[in-house]
C-alpha cells in the first residue's frame, strides 16, 4: 500500500504541473497575439525607412554623416544580446547566448564587451564576458521612447570611440514555433549597395538631402533596435507557449501512465488480498 500511496502523489504533483503549465501557455499566447500585431505593423515601416536613408545616402557626395559610416580597424566590439527576463520558453535564451560567445570567439584577440537587454542574457554572459550595461527593465514599459534612448547611449559610445563596431543578437519572429537568431550590424553603418538605381533628379528636396540624412540615420538607428527588441519580445511569447504546450502535453501522457500503473498495482494488491483470504479459509477447512 506504500507504494499505491507514492504513486498517488505522483499523480497529484504531475497534476499540478499540468495545470500551471496549461495556465502559461494560455497567458502567452493572449501575449503573443498583441506582440505579434505590433511587430508585424512595424516592419514595413522599419524597411522602408532603411529603403529611403540608402537611397538617399546614395546620391550623397562627401562626407554627410560619417560619424555614422566610417569602417574603423575593428579593435573594440559590443555585442548587444537581446534576452529575455524569464525563462521557461525552450530554448530561446540559450541561443542567444550561443550567439553571442560564438561572436566573441569570432573577434579573439580583440576587447569584446557585451551590452545586456534582458536579465537572462546578464545573468549568464557576465560570468564569461564583461557586461558594461544591463537595461533590463526595458521590458516592463516597452515604448519606443525608451529604447530610443538606449539607442542614443549606443550611438554616442561608437561616435565616440569607446567601440569600433556594435552588432545586435537577438531572435526574428517568424512564427509561434520558429524564432530565427540573427546577428545586424548596428554601427558603423553598413556600406550602401553600389546596384541601386536611384532617380535623385525626380524629387525637390526641403530641407536639404544632407539635413534629411542627418535626421534619418538617429532615427533609423533607433527604429532598427526597436524592431529588434519587439522581434525578441514576440518571439519569447511564442517560444514559451510552444514549450508549455509541449510541457502540458508531456505531463498528460506521463500522468495517464502513471495512472495505468497505479490501477495495475491496485489490482495486484486486490488479487494478493483475496489469494492470502482463499488460502486462509482452505487451511481452515483443512
Amino acid at each position: 500500500m506504500a507504494n499505491l500511496k507514492e504513486i498517488r502523489n505522483r499523480i497529484t504533483s504531475v497534476s499540478s504541473t499540468m495545470q500551471i503549465t496549461s495556465a502559461m501557455k494560455m497567458v502567452s499566447a493572449a501575449k503573443l497575439k498583441k506582440a505579434q500585431d505590433a511587430i508585424t505593423a512595424m516592419r514595413p515601416y522599419a524597411e522602408k525607412l532603411t529603403e529611403l536613408l540608402q537611397n538617399l545616402s546614395a546620391t550623397l557626395e562627401g562626407g554627410t554623416g560619417e560619424e555614422f559610416t566610417t569602417q574603423r580597424e575593428v579593435k573594440k566590439v559590443l555585442l548587444v544580446a537581446i534576452t529575455s527576463n524569464r525563462g521557461l520558453c525552450g530554448a530561446f535564451n540559450s541561443n542567444v547566448i550561443k550567439e553571442a560567445k560564438n561572436r566573441s570567439e569570432f573577434y579573439a584577440g580583440k576587447q569584446v564587451d557585451i551590452f545586456a537587454i534582458g536579465k537572462k542574457g546578464n545573468d549568464v554572459l557576465s560570468k564569461t564576458n564583461t557586461v558594461i550595461e544591463n537595461q533590463s527593465a526595458v521590458f516592463d514599459n516597452l515604448t519606443f521612447d525608451n529604447v530610443a534612448a538606449i539607442a542614443e547611449t549606443l550611438t554616442q559610445k561608437f561616435v565616440g570611440g569607446e567601440y569600433d563596431r556594435i552588432e545586435l543578437i537577438y531572435n526574428q519572429f517568424k512564427n509561434a514555433a520558429t524564432q530565427i537568431v540573427q546577428t545586424e550590424q548596428f554601427l558603423p553603418l553598413a556600406p550602401v549597395k553600389s546596384d541601386l538605381n536611384v532617380a535623385a533628379g525626380d524629387y525637390i528636396f526641403e530641407p536639404s538631402k544632407e539635413e534629411i540624412v542627418l535626421t534619418l540615420i538617429p532615427k533609423s538607428l533607433k527604429t532598427q533596435l526597436y524592431k529588434g527588441i519587439r522581434d525578441s519580445f514576440a518571439s519569447e511569447h511564442g517560444a514559451r507557449m510552444t514549450a508549455m504546450h509541449k510541457a502540458t502535453d508531456n505531463a498528460t501522457e506521463l500522468r495517464n501512465q502513471l495512472k495505468l500503473t497505479y490501477n495495475k498495482a491496485r489490482q495486484a494488491a486486490i488479487t494478493n488480498e483475496i489469494l492470502e483470504i482463499v488460502g486462509g479459509a482452505e487451511a481452515l477447512n483443512g
